[in-house]
């Protein structure tokens, strides 16, 4: 388990916290301590190192930071209170938590507010719901959208091939679902946060894998995994986010193969393909019906996946941008509501790494669709 403490309440926006410095020598220290585990089998550089002996070296690629004290999150109005809260003991997983405080300053008394469950980006293999990245833009997202945001954290491949990302997905919900069933008068840790959701509005969304499992775990729950509820109070998915869906295929799409990647890119197709060995089963290729939903003979026909409507939003310069469109297509193909939003002239990620430009602007506009998509339903 990648153990954090669970803080109290606190308002987000602080800066980060790690220095460059701090991570050369974390690396350096982890080099050295990792020495005995044989050679390298896999590698994407400056993220992950999987030895010979199955040993796993995460790099400080992004510091994680915690709930801390500060001031107003980034362009939010009023500020975002946060709090990390375990979610499942057994697995370890945890998610923080975030909802808009009102104008006076509490969280007690105010509107209830859609419950966005969020789930983030890495190939499966890498990332955090405490990466600096993320926690910038849920807070902007919490602010922006007016909604409550639930960000899960969740096991890791290839320590924890999946499906275990989509059990923790589940996991995630029926969590959710104790929090809509407590009592009105109950005074726990996450009251404050209790009070503020909606839990007949919640909307399911990811980035790159964190997509990809938002997808999955909702054809699970509209396949009824989730179970039946607990007495009268119902947790009702609305709709589901997908920004950058990860997904592959044996055959290369067109912008797989040709589109060109500057070298800081977060996703290549090298990468791409290894984070799948390091995230299927055992001897389960890019067909996989985890992998490939479109198109594997394995997979479930659409038409036949009781999924809510969705929004798709492409990145213009992503490898997956051809694979994305397809997956729209084939969507509405099946009967499916689908929404979708191309950004122009950004690539994969550039949300939450600003790695570009245009980041910032596209990022404001990515913020205005996913709230008019929540607000519509």
């Amino acid at each position: 388990m990648r153990w954090r403490r669970m803080g109290a309440l606190h308002v987000v926006g602080e800066a980060r916290v790690n220095s460059f410095q701090q991570h050369q020598f974390a690396a350096a220290a982890a080099s050295v301590k990792n020495a005995g585990h044989g050679p390298v089998v896999e590698e994407i550089h400056g993220l992950i190192r999987v030895y010979q002996d199955g040993h796993v070296e995460r790099l400080p690629a992004i510091p994680d930071v915690p709930c801390t004290w500060g001031s107003t999150a980034p362009g939010a109005p009023g500020g975002v209170a946060a709090r990390d809260v375990v979610v499942d003991r057994a697995t370890g997983v945890w998610a923080r938590l975030y909802a808009p405080v009102t104008s006076a300053g509490s969280t007690a008394v105010a509107a209830r507010l859609p419950v966005v469950v969020y789930f983030h980006g890495g190939g499966f293999c890498v990332g955090s719901a405490a990466w600096s990245c993320y926690h910038e833009f849920l807070a902007q997202l919490a602010a922006r959208a007016c909604c409550a945001v639930m960000s899960v954290d969740y096991r890791l491949a290839p320590e924890h091939c999946l499906p275990a990302a989509f059990d923790d997905g589940l996991a995630a919900l029926r969590w959710l679902r104790h929090q809509a069933a407590a009592s009105a008068s109950a005074h726990d840790d996450v009251s404050w946060w209790r009070a503020r959701c909606d839990f007949g509005r919640v909307f399911l969304m990811g980035d790159s894998a964190g997509a990809s499992i938002a997808f999955h775990v909702a054809a699970r729950v509209g396949q009824g995994h989730l179970g039946a509820p607990l007495g009268p109070h119902q947790l009702t998915i609305r709709g589901a986010v997908l920004v950058q869906p990860f997904f592959g295929g044996e055959a290369r799409t067109a912008s797989e193969k040709t589109m060109p990647q500057p070298p800081r890119s977060a996703l290549t197709l090298t990468t791409s393909d290894c984070y799948w060995r390091l995230a299927l089963p055992a001897g389960a290729g890019r067909d996989h019906p985890w992998c490939n939903p479109v198109s594997s003979r394995g997979a479930p026909r659409l038409e036949t996946l009781p999924l809510p409507p969705l929004l798709v939003c492409v990145s213009e310069a992503d490898i997956l941008r051809d694979r994305n469109l397809e997956l729209c297509r084939a969507l509405r193909r099946a009967g499916k509501s689908v929404e979708q939003a191309v950004y122009g002239g950004v690539g994969h990620a550039f949300q939450v790494l600003h790695n570009c430009h245009l980041s910032q602007p596209r990022t404001q506009e990515m913020l205005a669709h996913i709230r008019a998509f929540v607000s519509a339903r």
